[in-house]
C-alpha cells in the first residue's frame, strides 16, 4: 500500500534561512511520521538527475542551480493518504498564495525559493523517495 507514503525535501532556502526545526514541527503536527531522513547535499549532477522530468522546460538550469546551491533534508513521510495530506500542508507553490498556517506560507520567501518539495502523486513518492534512500535507510 503506497499511499501512505511520500517524499519531501527541505530545499536549500529553508535549510539556510534556519526552518529545518520549524518544518519538520510542522510535519509532526500534521500527524505524519518521518520513516527516513537525511541531512544532504545535491551535486548540480544529482540535482538535474532528480529534476529530470523538467529538462526541457526554460526554469529546469535555474532549479538545479538552486537546489545544488546547500544543502537540503530528504525525508520520506507516513500517514494515510500521504500524498494528498502533504499537499495540502505545504500549500501553493507561490507562499502569497498559500493558505495561512502551510509550511510554504509560514516559511518561503517566493514560487522559486518555496521552501519545501513535496511528491505529486504515489508513483512519484516511490522513485524520489527511492532516489534519495536505500532499502536499508527506510523504516
Amino acid at each position: 500500500m503506497e499511499n501512505n507514503k511520500t517524499f519531501t525535501m527541505i530545499k536549500p532556502d529553508a535549510v539556510r534561512n534556519g526552518h529545518i526545526g520549524g518544518i519538520l514541527d510542522q510535519i509532526l503536527k500534521g500527524g505524519f511520521k518521518i520513516s527516513a531522513m537525511k541531512y544532504t547535499y545535491l551535486t548540480p549532477e544529482k540535482a538535474g538527475e532528480f529534476y529530470e522530468v523538467h529538462k526541457e522546460r526554460p526554469f529546469y538550469k535555474d532549479l538545479v542551480g538552486f537546489m545544488s546551491s546547500g544543502p537540503i533534508v530528504a525525508a520520506i513521510l507516513e500517514k494515510d493518504n500521504a500524498v494528498a495530506d502533504f499537499r495540502t500542508l505545504i500549500g501553493a507553490t507561490d507562499p502569497s498564495k498559500a493558505e495561512v498556517g502551510t509550511i510554504r506560507q509560514l516559511f518561503a520567501e517566493s514560487i522559486e525559493a518555496n521552501a519545501v518539495h513535496g511528491s505529486d502523486s504515489d508513483e512519484n513518492a516511490a522513485i524520489e523517495g527511492s532516489f534519495f534512500f536505500s532499502a536499508f535507510e527506510k523504516f
